[in-house]
């Protein structure tokens, strides 16, 4: 049995550029992996079997990790019978990926396991079959994202953040990627919103449609910076989480316990870290 871990991931900017021919959004995007992650555990079996924490997740060819599988199957011309155990701390519907990095964590696994001998450029041909912001889990590091995400580029010196504390909020509902881009299409909305933490710009044009729809993502977002203890804030992809950003531990742990009493027990707040280098 293999242990593997799929981290979430934060988008420190994201603008959307425009639609493209092939349907998608033509975005830039600067994504942070953190130390939050799902847990999975991989080890053959007689058939292919999915056990996950989250009852309300589908279990069917529908979860993108089973549709990792199939892609393998189809790429390798092999049969790849696993049993996945999946323990979720990621939420769905957040805005942090976690379907997409289970997924991709879920190929890189049974590429050990079955020996595939898979080397890089093959597991993002299939990881790109999967979704547009896959290609940035097959690497894990820090990364510029272009395209509608398969592009990826060196995010340069993040050094000044290596310490950072990140602290997440999301309501109790989601919000639907492709409706988000949709409705960006639609409304043909300003930029969002420009802020600067350590010198980094902080952006994401997806809050504008969002919120219009969502208002309290935008309390949320606006309570947040209300509290002094907080260096940023902004929303992560489509949403629906919130996230704040934290030079120490403390004050993050600190903020999420008021954030706990102000929002109430059915909001999820999760505090970690950015997984940079660290010194």
């Amino acid at each position: 049995m293999l242990r593997v871990f799929a981290s979430a991931k934060i988008n420190l900017w994201l603008h959307v550029l425009g639609r493209r021919t092939d349907g998608f959004h033509e975005i830039a995007t600067l994504m942070l992996p953190l130390e939050l992650a799902d847990e999975i555990c991989v080890e053959r079996a007689d058939a292919l079997e999915l056990i996950c924490s989250d009852p309300h997740l589908p279990a069917g060819e529908e979860n993108l990790a089973i549709r990792a599988v199939r892609i393998l199957e189809k790429q390798t011309g092999r049969s790849l019978p696993v049993r996945l155990t999946i323990t979720k701390r990621i939420p769905a519907g957040a805005g942090l990926a976690g379907g997409s990095s289970d997924a991709v964590a879920v190929l890189k696994a049974i590429n050990t396991v079955h020996e595939l001998h898979l080397n890089e450029s093959q597991l993002l041909a299939a990881a790109a079959e999967i979704g547009s912001d896959t290609a940035f889990f097959v690497r894990g590091n820090a990364a510029i994202c272009r395209g509608r995400g398969e592009i990826l580029e060196s995010a340069g010196d993040l050094s000044p953040l290596a310490d950072s504390w990140v602290v997440l909020i999301k309501p109790p509902f989601g919000v639907a990627t492709p409706w988000a881009y949709s409705r960006w299409a639609a409304l043909q909305p300003a930029s969002g919103e420009t802020q600067t933490w350590k010198h980094f710009p902080l952006r994401n044009d997806l809050e504008p449609p969002v919120f219009e729809k969502y208002i309290a993502l935008a309390a949320m977002k606006n309570w947040l910076r209300e509290q002094p203890s907080v260096e940023a804030a902004l929303m992560s992809g489509s949403g629906s989480t919130i996230f704040a950003l934290f030079g120490n531990e403390s004050d993050a742990q600190e903020l999420a316990k008021r954030a706990q009493a102000h929002f109430g027990l059915t909001f999820w707040t999760e505090v970690t870290r950015l997984k940079l280098p660290r010194a």
